[in-house]
């Protein structure tokens, strides 16, 4: 084979993105009309090929001759196939379509379509909504974690990782014998949702509205689609209950309730309610407050443990004055230090 030899003009190797669909880039048109030969190359699928009327691909070495002679273009699916080397090292241009953003979650798609189909995994083929539940609260607390530590690298992960969630029971929603849907009806309402809950964006005369007026009109567009009787329906009772207290709170104060109208005490139960009230209509979240001072006493702990090992002692050995004394010296978070 003659290394010297160069592509004339019009040759060039095109990418069709099967994760788009049988979807040529528009580049690749003039190509294609001026073109002598067309060739289907690697990962070309029998559908793309036949209509482009593609034919097989001779060897390389005459691939590389033709070339040389007249305009030849390669259609192939792996931009990285031997024969797309070869032409783009002899001067061919490579012609694809840029990704949109999202499209790699089409591969994520079909990775969970073959997992859950015959040959694919028997535990995924064996899951359901229910077993699937307790991995979904997993995965939204590590994710909660990611975030808390400022972790970038565990955001990507556990980010993916609650995608899987939705992917999965997605896939699972699919196979319903009654009432069956799959990932892109569930993309479909939630694209329909966002659009008429932002009318000032979507909408030609919509009005710009803040931050805090727009969350407003989200919830009273939500309370109209939703058809709800009660300004607490829709509110997630299983959330823990420093969130599900703020949330009723939310509810009640856009309702007009006066905030002396909700418990506040008479048990601990309703002391905690009205705690976490007094953080909610102060603008505070009082779930995120109480886990800063959950995991910073859990850091004092691990301290003092050191502390104590260090000192030679036991941890689970220490007097009840021996932890005061090791917590003492550890910083107290805010609102916890008792009083002198």
């Amino acid at each position: 084979m003659n290394a010297e030899l160069r592509a004339v003009d019009g040759c060039a190797v095109v990418v069709v993105d099967d994760r788009l669909g049988e979807v040529l880039p528009a580049a690749a048109v003039p190509v294609l009309r001026t073109a002598t030969a067309v060739h289907a190359g690697t990962g070309l699928s029998a559908a793309a090929r036949s209509e482009l009327g593609a034919t097989d691909l001779p060897p390389l070495d005459d691939l590389r001759a033709a070339a040389a002679r007249e305009p030849v273009v390669v259609v192939v699916g792996e931009p990285d196939a031997e024969e797309a080397a070869l032409l783009r090292a002899a001067g061919a241009p490579l012609i694809a379509a840029p990704a949109p953003p999202g499209a790699e979650l089409l591969d994520a798609v079909t990775v969970m379509d073959r997992l859950r189909s015959p040959g694919g995994c028997p535990w995924d083929a064996a899951q359901d909504h229910d077993t699937l539940r307790k991995y979904l609260v997993e995965e939204t607390y590590e994710l909660l974690d990611a975030i808390q530590q400022r972790d970038r690298a565990a955001l990507r992960e556990e980010l993916g990782d609650v995608l899987l969630q939705v992917l999965f029971h997605a896939r699972v929603a699919a196979e319903d014998a009654t009432d069956p849907f799959g990932i892109d009806v569930v993309a479909a309402e939630l694209v329909g949702k966002l659009v008429s809950r932002h009318p000032n964006v979507f909408a030609e005369d919509g009005a710009l509205l803040d931050a805090e007026s727009q969350h407003a009109r989200w919830e009273e567009l939500k309370q109209r689609e939703k058809q709800r009787e009660s300004i607490v329906d829709g509110v997630a009772l299983g959330q823990p209950a420093a969130a599900l207290a703020a949330k009723l709170v939310q509810r009640a104060q856009r309702a007009g309730i006066p905030a002396d109208a909700l418990p506040s005490g008479g048990s601990p139960g309703a002391e905690l309610f009205g705690i976490a009230a007094a953080a909610r209509i102060a603008g505070d979240d009082p779930e995120d407050q109480l886990r800063a001072v959950a995991l910073d006493v859990a850091d004092r702990i691990r301290s003092a443990e050191g502390r104590a090992r260090d000192a030679g002692r036991d941890p689970q050995r220490l007097t009840a004055d021996e932890w005061r004394s090791l917590l003492s010296d550890s910083p107290h978070p805010a609102g916890t230090r008792p009083e002198a």
